[in-house]
């Protein structure tokens, strides 16, 4: 019998424990992934150091790149009706959605009823493999797959699952259709969903070629949008107080850098992808007539963050939050990806190779910095 590997997570403070376990037999329209990377995501670091809640014990990670190595029953199938097959290298979403609950239907299959989470889900002894530091991982009917083309390295594929992902989803949430996005004819990742058209036309407003952007936050997240806003025609001016990262903030395309954004006005957007109070605050005072905010980093218990409503009925402002993403966010993240990977030195900011057994290594390498991600290799 066939045995996996996979890191179990007990809990704030204590070391990761490696367990075998069998490959399970697969159910209708499930697909069992070999993991050839993962990447130690910050939110990762939040669960394990117990600054947001988590399932224990449970298998982390939800920012991997692998191969199909077998399909279940029902031939599960990609958006476009290709069936899945094996030795397809794959990225998938970091949620599964059941298609049918009022929010599925409503459009938000990322907060569906039934939602499962890669990398978030309690342990179960009969199925582990739920989670991407682990040797394999079992995908389940709901889940957005995306190819990635052979050429993409894995460091920069890997968090296309998360990082890269959200920021498309942020930049979708305010309306801008991107040159890599899903439905424009020029992404070819095929995608398995249970959403009958996952593509999107942008919004009334904000639009890409022009306009001023302000990125608060220049880790994963900050530099990916960095990335795509550069791409886009926008000026952008990314905020962070830590040099190195407005440095390298610029590598990425910034036209200007901050150390903070108190006294940043006339963005027509604002992304605020670091999660501070403080930064939030100064999202909201930076907008313009017309000008919206996307907030996706307050995903830890924090302070409540006051502000003036009338200046944001004046200013015709939007406020809007994004928590997970949609099946056209990933596939825009891919062709994102596969696009620029050549000239956007996004594998630098993947540090290590930690083999599995030495997980507790590349977290302790993963909070001390200073590259974003450190990598490991499940089966290494």
């Amino acid at each position: 019998m066939a045995l996996a590997r996979y890191a179990r997570w007990d809990g704030p403070g204590l070391p990761f424990t490696i367990v075998r376990t069998p490959v399970p037999d697969l159910g209708r329209g499930e697909v069992l992934v070999e993991v050839d990377l993962a990447t130690v995501c910050g939110s990762d670091l939040h669960t394990a150091s117990g600054r947001r809640p988590g399932p224990a014990p449970g298998v982390l990670g939800h920012e991997q790149v692998g191969r199909v190595v077998a399909v279940g029953p029902g031939e599960p199938r990609c958006a476009d009706g290709t069936t899945v097959t094996e030795g397809l290298r794959v990225v998938w979403s970091v949620t599964a959605s059941c298609g049918e609950c009022p929010r599925c239907r409503r459009g938000l299959p990322q907060k569906c009823v039934a939602l499962r989470k890669y990398g978030h889900e309690p342990l179960t002894a009969a199925r582990p493999l739920t989670g991407g530091f682990a040797t394999h991982c079992v995908l389940l009917p709901g889940t957005t797959i995306v190819a990635v083309p052979a050429e993409v390295p894995d460091e920069v594929a890997a968090p296309a699952s998360c990082a890269t992902a959200t920021v498309a989803a942020t930049l979708a949430a305010a309306g801008w259709m991107l040159p890599w996005s899903a439905g424009n004819g020029r992404v070819a990742a095929r995608t398995t969903t249970h959403e009958p058209d996952a593509d999107r036309a942008p919004a009334d407003g904000v639009g890409a070629d022009g306009g001023r952007a302000v990125v608060s936050g220049a880790g994963m997240l900050g530099l990916t949008a960095v990335a795509m806003l550069a791409r886009a025609n926008a000026h952008v001016v990314a905020v962070d107080p830590d040099p190195g990262r407005r440095a390298r903030a610029v590598e990425f395309g910034a036209h200007e850098v901050a150390a903070d954004g108190a006294d940043l006005r006339d963005a027509d957007l604002v992304l605020e992808l670091s999660g501070a109070p403080s930064a939030v605050q100064s999202a909201l005072a930076a907008l313009a007539i017309g000008g919206t905010a996307v907030l996706a980093g307050s995903v830890s218990p924090g302070p409540a963050v006051p502000f003036d409503p009338e200046r944001l009925v004046r200013g015709l402002h939007r406020v809007i939050g994004v928590h997970n993403y949609r099946a056209a966010d990933l596939r825009t993240a891919v062709g994102f990806l596969a696009a620029t990977h050549r000239d956007a030195p996004f594998a630098k900011l993947v540090g290590g190779r930690y083999r599995l057994d030495d997980l507790d290594a590349a977290f302790a390498a993963a909070h001390r910095g200073p590259a974003p991600r450190q990598a490991v290799a499940p089966r290494d």
